[in-house]
């Protein structure tokens, strides 16, 4: 439905001069040859085969590593609705505030994005999926369906034989690393995500010694990532020098896993609790890019024992997370993805589908367009080129292909509401859906506690 406006919607997306700043200024572009009224018809009562786009966007040819594999980063970015009271299913929002380590709660829409990751110096990734977090819904288990989805479809689509190496899937630290390591277990993946520092993992039990009794023990010794002492000797370590980080070194340690216990995500399983066993990576680099001091990065690695060279490519597989951050920008301050003021979820799900194809063909047209560089800007070549710079230029290439879209029929505009008569059916209003504790304490009880904070 509406599929002729919802592909002029796009061709005017590609082919602006400037970030979207509305989606009414959309629709005086010239590829966008209907009026402003079809454009939000097309948002709110278009149709878009979502399953038939993820397999198209499947089939594309996917960035690799240096080493061949396939890098899936996955994070959450949220599209803020602070006034929209009459939009359902909004949630609060993790956002920064403008003061240091404060935390703010915001109204929106949470998208869980996953990406392919690029190698080298580039800015550019490859949406593959997005999903809208509802009310009430498990992070964790939405995200190991979604990258389950995602790792199936490139499966079939060809772009993993047997016999590649296996794809990494990399995280930051909201994530529970071996909650995704133990729903994916069955394929080819290995899950890489940063951990807090103030974490305990445990070390594999020691072997039973003969005539002992009792119930062997599940769990070894403790592994406190904030003392030092409890660390032994790693059993690979790594240093490399690099241009922006300077001097970064990586130390190793096999086979540590957290104890479980049958609180949160496992709650519902029965039985003793598996341990989920992998590589801790303490990652220390001389500065930060920005000249600040950097602090020590935990990485927790689904590979029990990694050698000294896949450490090596494991730390520079994170550092390479942060290129989704750009695409996150790219799609909020150019493409606009989070300017209109639309009311119903489905037509934001409409609309972040339509940016995310947008954004595909440009990443598929960054060989095909000439650089119209501004004066002040640096030459570049084809492969080097923005996003930005890319759709600078896409309206000339846009000119040589044909587009599905039929010509508008005339029509004259509706009559609207008679001047001086109110609006007597008002849109509903809808809460802000809130997740507390049901064992949370009472606002004024204040607590105590002697001992410094450790998570399992």
């Amino acid at each position: 439905m509406r599929a002729d406006a919802l592909f002029e919607l796009v061709d005017a997306l590609l082919c602006g001069d400037r970030p979207v700043g509305s989606l009414v200024e959309l629709s005086l572009a010239g590829e966008h040859r209907r009026s402003h009224g079809s454009l939000y018809a097309a948002l709110n009562q278009g149709r878009i085969n979502v399953d038939r786009l993820r397999t198209a966007l499947s089939a594309v040819a996917v960035p690799r590593a240096a080493d061949g594999r396939i890098v899936l980063a996955v994070d959450v970015t949220c599209w803020l609705r602070p006034e929209a009271h009459t939009s359902p299913q909004r949630v609060l929002c993790h956002t920064y505030g403008r003061g240091k380590d404060t935390h703010i709660g915001v109204p929106g829409w949470p998208y869980s994005v996953v990406t392919a990751l690029e190698t080298g110096r580039s800015s550019w990734t490859a949406p593959l999926d997005a999903r809208r977090l509802a009310p009430g819904d498990d992070a964790a288990t939405v995200t190991a369906g979604q990258l389950r989805d995602v790792v199936e479809r490139l499966i079939s689509a060809g772009q993993y034989q047997p016999g590649d190496p296996d794809i990494w899937i990399v995280a930051d630290a909201g994530y529970d690393g071996p909650r995704l390591a133990f729903l994916l277990a069955d394929l080819p993946v290995k899950v890489l995500v940063r951990m807090r520092s103030d974490r305990v993992l445990r070390r594999a039990a020691p072997p039973r010694m003969p005539g002992t009794t009792g119930r062997p023990p599940r769990h070894g010794g403790e592994f406190i990532f904030g003392d030092p002492a409890s660390w032994g000797t790693p059993d690979a370590a790594t240093t490399t020098d690099t241009r922006l980080y300077g001097t970064a070194t990586a130390r190793a340690w096999h086979r540590l896993h957290p104890r479980l216990t049958h609180r949160t995500a496992w709650a519902s399983e029965h039985g003793p609790l598996p341990i989920i066993e992998g590589t801790v990576i303490l990652l220390s680099v001389e500065r930060l890019p920005s000249g600040a001091t950097a602090k020590p990065v935990w990485l927790w690695w689904s590979h029990p024992t990694a050698t000294t060279s896949e450490v090596d490519l494991a730390w520079q597989a994170f550092l390479r997370r942060f290129d989704i951050e750009h695409t996150f920008r790219m799609l909020k301050q150019t493409l606009g993805w989070t300017r209109p003021k639309l009311r119903d979820p489905a037509a934001a799900d409409r609309w972040t589908w339509l940016v995310l194809t947008a954004y595909t063909q440009l990443r598929l047209a960054r060989t095909a367009v000439a650089d119209l560089r501004r004066p002040w800007e640096r030459p570049a070549p084809a492969e080097r080129l923005t996003p930005a710079r890319v759709r600078r230029a896409f309206r000339h290439l846009r000119g040589k292909t044909s587009s599905p879209a039929a010509a508008p029929k005339p029509s004259r505009p509706g009559p609207g509401r008679p001047p001086g008569h109110r609006n007597h059916r008002p849109a509903n209003r809808h809460d802000v859906h809130i997740v507390t504790s049901a064992n949370a304490n009472p606002k004024n009880k204040k607590t105590h506690n002697p001992r410094p904070r450790r998570t399992g």
